[in-house]
């Protein structure tokens, strides 16, 4: 693994499989391979289980796949205090800093904008997908990097709770059944920005209250990065977690999980497994030095925009245009299931390979 750490080397190896890990099952998702897994054939069985799992829920619930941004937007916030300490270290002031975060985020909100902007006809405007959250998260997130430990936990509860008063008492008739898909304070603030109701009911306004999952981020990057045990860091990190599934889980009652519309039981309890995934993984890979696999991963997350955009506007679908023949021809004989899982595995694996060839010659495409 010398390949990822360098000589002297202080990186975070669990963050790098973490971070990377994530990356993978996100490009997954444009392989269809999930997709395949649901398969009427598979019902009863452990495929078809899994295959649940990396589906988002309908609504109320949490299933693996909803914790796929929050764990994304959550590593963002891990990443930025180890990336702001080497620009420091290097001779940038905060202005710079300051400058280099705000253009970030103005160039993540375009390109996750860009995604969805064109219909027949006309320009829309949904800020639903992880970048264009992502650009909001990461603004607050830095705005309060340089605060206490309680400046930070205050200032990302409140804005949960913003978040839930809003959809409580929101006094707008047709939309005041907080909990209700299209009824309610996310589907009036879509029409406010995009003049449209529905989009699968997934609410632009989650940006400001899952701004949480990256500011706990930030908190748990400036843990590790601190003077501690590694003993110390784990305990925090796992305690914080334990603490987070608690307060998700114990209050869903009263408030539902739901993903869509970023309840703040979904926060807590999606938060609270970001920071436990965390902390499994820098107890294995850094603690134990278990670090098998970590590089197959790794890279995947060395140029994740990159992947993430291409991917999505339509390589994934020439990777598989360009295998489809080929793959006909030669697992033809496993039927027409087999075949396509055969084909997204495939198209999963290019995509792999893309970001292989990139990182094998040192090319890393950021923003």
């Amino acid at each position: 693994m010398t390949e990822i750490q360098g000589k002297g080397s202080d990186r975070l190896l669990s963050l790098d499989f973490y971070r990377g890990l994530t990356m993978f099952l996100l490009i997954a998702e444009f392989s269809n391979l999930f997709t395949h897994l649901v398969a009427p054939k598979f019902k009863g069985t452990i495929i078809y289980f899994i295959g649940t799992q990396l589906h988002h829920v309908a609504w109320e619930g949490l299933h693996f796949w909803d914790l796929i941004q929050p764990f994304f937007m959550f590593i963002v916030g891990v990443a930025m205090p180890l990336s702001f300490s080497k620009r420091l270290a290097k001779g940038d002031s905060y202005n710079q800093l300051t400058k280099h975060v705000i253009k970030r985020a103005f160039l993540m909100l375009v390109l996750g904008w860009a995604l969805y902007c064109i219909e027949p006809g006309k320009i829309v405007f949904r800020f639903q997908n992880v970048l264009a959250q992502l650009s909001v998260t990461y603004l607050l997130a830095f705005l309060v990097i340089r605060k206490p430990v309680s400046i930070q936990i205050g200032f990302s509860v409140l804005l949960i709770l913003i978040s839930e008063g809003l959809y409580r008492f929101f006094p707008v008739e047709g939309f005041n059944n907080a909990f209700v898909g299209g009824e309610n304070f996310g589907a009036w603030f879509n029409i406010l920005i995009s003049g449209e109701k529905g989009g699968g009911n997934w609410a632009m306004f989650n940006a400001i209250p899952t701004a949480a999952h990256t500011i706990w981020g930030v908190m748990a990057g400036q843990l590790l990065m601190g003077n501690y045990s590694a003993k110390k860091k784990l305990g925090v990190l796992f305690g914080a977690g334990i603490i987070g599934l608690i307060i998700g889980y114990g209050l869903s009652p009263f408030t539902p999980i739901i993903k869509r519309i970023a309840t703040s039981t979904f926060v807590f309890a999606s938060g609270g497994w970001a920071l436990i995934a965390l902390a499994l993984c820098y107890w294995l890979i850094d603690i134990r030095k278990y670090q098998k696999g970590v590089l197959f991963f790794a890279i995947v997350g060395m140029n994740p925009l990159f992947i993430y955009l291409f991917a999505h506007v339509g390589g994934a679908n020439l990777i598989n245009k360009i295998f489809l023949p080929f793959s006909n021809a030669l697992f033809g004989w496993t039927g027409e299931l087999g075949s396509q899982i055969i084909l997204s595995s495939i198209v999963l694996f290019m995509l792999w390979y893309i970001c292989y060839w990139l990182y094998k010659r040192k090319i890393f495409i950021r923003i």
